[in-house]
């Protein structure tokens, strides 16, 4: 147990050493003039090619968000069971960029939708200060949704969160 915990924490350090200066900007197209600043786009007017890989993470991923949801939003999702869901999600990150190939343009894109992932999973954690959990959740949906709008994946839905 104290490998899986030591490799998943270095797995989201990586993760995290990766994406450092990344901001996502969600938009249907542009340039990224700023550097530092990843655009979400479609490729050419459609969405981008997945592998199986990145298909199997995001199924996981979402599954595993989809089934917190009713206790999140109860308010009966305890600390230990946010905290659960943050290290779900970091352990399926780390399989996604440990076993993802994707074309050059696509990665670009899916590294915006990894660092929405990661920036949720600060909030679900508690490792990022003053935030209300919930909200990590919530922000954890909003980039499955985009993954969704962004990448081209099989039948996949979006994450139903009862509203």
């Amino acid at each position: 147990m104290k490998t899986r915990t030591a490799t998943a924490l270095l797995a989201a350090g990586l993760i995290t050493a990766g994406l450092a200066g990344f901001t996502p900007a969600f938009a249907a197209g542009g340039h990224d003039h700023d550097g530092g600043t990843i655009v979400l786009k479609l490729n050419a007017g459609s969405k981008w090619h997945t592998d199986a890989a990145l298909q199997q993470g995001m199924l996981k991923i979402r599954a595993a968000v989809e089934h917190s949801l009713p206790a999140v939003h109860g308010g009966t999702f305890t600390d230990d069971q946010y905290r659960s869901l943050g290290h779900t999600v970091e352990k399926e990150i780390a399989y996604i960029v440990q076993n993802c190939r994707l074309a050059p343009e696509a990665d670009t894109v899916l590294h915006g939708i990894i660092a929405e992932l990661a920036d949720g999973v600060e909030v679900v954690t508690g490792t990022k200060a003053g935030g209300d959990r919930s909200k990590g959740v919530l922000h954890l949906v909003g980039a499955l949704d985009n993954y969704g709008t962004y990448f081209s994946h099989p039948a996949w839905t979006p994450v139903a969160t009862g509203h």
